[in-house]
């Protein structure tokens, strides 16, 4: 198994996003998302414009936010959507592919490379899809090898005694386990170059 998080991850958590979650489409997705103050539709509509915002910022190796225009997501079924998240994945992973290891680009969180936008993407769209799926009452697995390397090139803090997966909600503040101090409400991904990773649990200001 290829131990960096890259492109073919991005691919494959955008697959299980939509296999996860195509059995509900015709549910009310006005409920809230699990533990979010989001609805379950809004969570939905961030997943896919998130994966194009990575792709613009590293396409263009930008050095600030660049901007956007909005989407017509509110125009989208949830079936259309769910379908979107698998196609902004897809230029996502495009723009992957195409970049050089050297590149680096802005994200609130820092300066990004391209595993640190891989998996940037991977995380919001696993946890975002168990935030849906909680909201509908499904238990959702995501894949452990995924989990494992998103959690080592973001997380390089986070507890290994346990699963991938649960350690990676632990993370993101959805888990509590019982050994470990939530982590600070105020925390950030480690997405530039884990050779400038200082040992300390990044955070905003």
């Amino acid at each position: 198994m290829n131990e960096t998080v890259g492109p073919e991850d991005v691919r494959a958590a955008a697959a299980a996003c939509r296999e996860a979650l195509s059995g509900v489409v015709d549910r009310d997705w006005s409920i809230l998302a699990d533990g979010l103050e989001w609805s379950c539709r809004q969570t939905l509509e961030h997943i896919p414009n998130a994966q194009l915002f990575y792709a613009s910022q590293l396409a263009l190796q930008a050095n600030e936010r660049l901007p956007r225009a909005s989407g017509a997501g509110d125009q989208l079924t949830v079936a259309e959507l769910l379908l979107t998240v698998e196609v902004n994945a897809s230029i996502l992973e495009h723009v992957l592919r195409a970049a050089p290891a050297s590149a680096r680009a802005y994200h609130p969180a820092g300066m990004a490379d391209p595993s640190g936008f891989a998996g940037m993407s991977c995380d919001e769209i696993l946890l975002h899809t168990a935030d849906i799926a909680g909201g509908f009452g499904i238990d959702f697995q995501a894949p452990e090898d995924i989990c494992a390397k998103v959690l080592a090139r973001l997380f390089p803090w986070a507890p290994t005694d346990v699963s991938s997966w649960d350690s990676l909600r632990w993370a993101n503040g959805r888990l509590a386990l019982s050994r470990v101090a939530p982590p600070d409400v105020n925390w950030r991904w480690h997405c530039a170059p884990l050779s400038e990773w200082d040992g300390t649990i990044p955070r905003r200001e």
